[in-house]
């Protein structure tokens, strides 16, 4: 199962994930999380969010990690994730490997007592090679809904190649439906990576990641989109310190938004401090983040 592992591309939905997260997610005011363990499988969390710019309020969380299939030490299935408000609106997640080659993923969200979306997915892991299909919110009798195929091939140990198609079928669409071909494309290392999307809509995607040394990573985004005549390139950075509990992840993008997230682990005490800044030079904008993670 090893040497499957080794040769298998991954999921085009983890193209560019190398240097995505170099980049700092950031957020705005205070944070509270608890977490527990209640056993080998089951841990519950209760985090208490208070922003401007985004949903405040008391959530809880439940994740349960089954052991009815269990290919690695790192891989175990089903799992399900969830959290849910006070006015009982719900963001789910269930996650299962009927087969060893065979991953299942659905992702449900309610708001205000309706159902605000679905989406399933599924990919087949060959031994060089994963295909996906992906279908959201699919309404048979109205017909709408969106549908999305991935493909990505092993080509040499160092390169992938693949494309996707998306197609959405909406009465807001003009002409009522749209579809849109990607080609994919990754050179790769066990130090860098370099990914590439161009579709025929007129969309440019490109990350490259590098490890410069046992603790400092950096990567560069860029996003264009060609008929609209728009781009956004962002560089950005990752120091990671385990002997010292301590992440600090920054990046700057075209628009001058800068952003920097610091993660430091309290040991002995099973507590992480996370402190981020977001600055907005032409909009002279400044938020501030703090937040605490207990277990």
């Amino acid at each position: 199962m090893g040497a499957t592992e080794d040769r298998n591309p991954g999921t085009v939905e983890d193209l560019h994930n190398r240097c995505k997260e170099v980049f700092p997610m950031a957020f705005e005011g205070v944070k509270l999380m608890v977490q527990k363990g209640l056993s080998n499988n089951f841990q519950v969390s209760h985090s208490v969010t208070m922003s401007n710019a985004m949903p405040s309020g008391y959530r809880f969380g439940g994740t349960y990690v089954g052991a009815a299939n269990v290919l690695s030490p790192q891989e175990a299935y089903p799992i399900l994730i969830g959290d849910m408000d006070p006015s009982g609106n719900l963001q789910a997640n269930i996650i299962h490997a009927p087969s060893e080659n065979l991953r299942t993923k659905m992702m449900v969200a309610i708001q205000e007592s309706k159902w605000q979306s679905l989406q399933m997915t599924a990919d087949y892991k060959g031994k060089d090679y994963t295909a996906s299909l992906t279908t959201g919110n699919p309404d048979l009798f109205e017909g709408t809904g969106m549908g999305i195929a991935h493909y990505l091939q092993r080509v040499t140990p160092s390169v992938d190649l693949g494309a996707e198609l998306a197609y959405q079928a909406s009465p807001q669409i003009p002409g009522g439906h749209i579809g849109v071909l990607s080609l994919l494309a990754r050179y790769s290392g066990p130090e860098f990576s370099l990914s590439g999307t161009i579709s025929n809509s007129g969309s440019l995607h490109a990350a490259y990641y590098q490890k410069c040394s046992q603790d400092l990573s950096v990567g560069t985004e860029l996003e264009t989109n060609l008929r609209m005549g728009q781009s956004v390139a962002t560089v950005g950075y990752k120091v990671d310190m385990p002997r010292a509990g301590l992440i600090f992840k920054g990046s700057v993008n075209s628009d001058w938004e800068v952003k920097a997230v610091m993660e430091k682990k309290l040991l002995p005490i099973p507590f992480t401090l996370a402190l981020c800044g977001i600055i907005n030079h032409p909009k002279q904008n400044f938020q501030m983040g703090a937040g605490l993670i207990v277990g």
